[in-house]
């Protein structure tokens, strides 16, 4: 794949989060874009995902516990088989939340966050992807942990 087409390839994914919504076919991407052996994993909670039912786990999950969130796309660097995206999530926590540590209830707080995936492709599938964000900036924006210096 040329450059061009890897920041097609990885942009796809993400115009396809933002149509959860309104497409019930918005994951079907995931069965032709990821490796059966590919792996998503979650770097600051430690959570892997694998294969495509794993990326489909891994979305749904988020989709179900921030159903109106919406991702921005600011930067894509891409090389021959790697891509780096950063990118912005906003939305409201209205549905439950599973992490590593149990299931966190809604708080119906809003929340927005910037984001950082890296890519490894093979044979035009996603091999392994990381993803990287402020976990602790995150369970505050939600009211999980609180934010010093501010009353809870």
């Amino acid at each position: 794949m040329t450059t061009q087409e890897i920041v097609a390839f990885v942009r796809r994914g993400y115009d396809a989060y933002n149509a959860h919504q309104s497409d019930p076919h918005w994951l079907d991407y995931a069965n032709e874009d990821v490796a059966e052996d590919g792996e998503v994993v979650v770097i600051p909670f430690g959570m892997i995902f694998r294969g495509p039912e794993g990326y489909k786990q891994y979305l749904s999950g988020q989709t179900a516990a921030f159903p109106d969130g919406r991702v921005e796309v600011t930067n894509v660097f891409a090389t021959a088989e790697q891509a780096v995206v950063e990118f912005s999530v906003c939305g409201t926590h209205t549905g439950v939340l599973h992490s590593p540590v149990g299931d966190i209830p809604p708080t119906g707080r809003k929340f927005e966050l910037r984001f950082c995936d890296v890519y490894q492709l093979r044979n035009g599938k996603i091999a392994r992807l990381a993803t990287y964000f402020d976990a602790l900036g995150f369970m505050q924006q939600l009211g999980v942990i609180p934010t010093p210096g501010q009353a809870s």
